[in-house]
């Protein structure tokens, strides 16, 4: 497989785990966090991370929400238990 195959379905893994949190509000952080060892959050910063390395200018709270969906404000005040 090329490298760009394989950054293509890397993407789309990605977006597709993406799409599956946001349709699973009802899964919190901490559960992922205590299950998985990740969360939402560890995502976010994995996505600001990489922006930065690629030298986009982009902060936690503006990362959050590509993951989210929304503001991370809203998310938590809507959906967190």
């Amino acid at each position: 497989m090329d490298k760009q195959t394989q950054t293509e379905l890397e993407a789309a893994a990605f977006r597709a785990l993406v799409a599956h949190l946001r349709e699973r509000k009802d899964v919190q952080n901490l559960d992922l966090m205590n299950l998985a060892g990740f969360c939402r959050n560890c995502l976010s910063k994995w996505y600001l991370a990489a922006a930065e390395e690629r030298g986009i200018e982009m902060d936690y709270e503006q990362a959050r929400e590509i993951i989210y969906g929304m503001s991370y404000a809203e998310w938590k005040d809507t959906y967190q238990r």
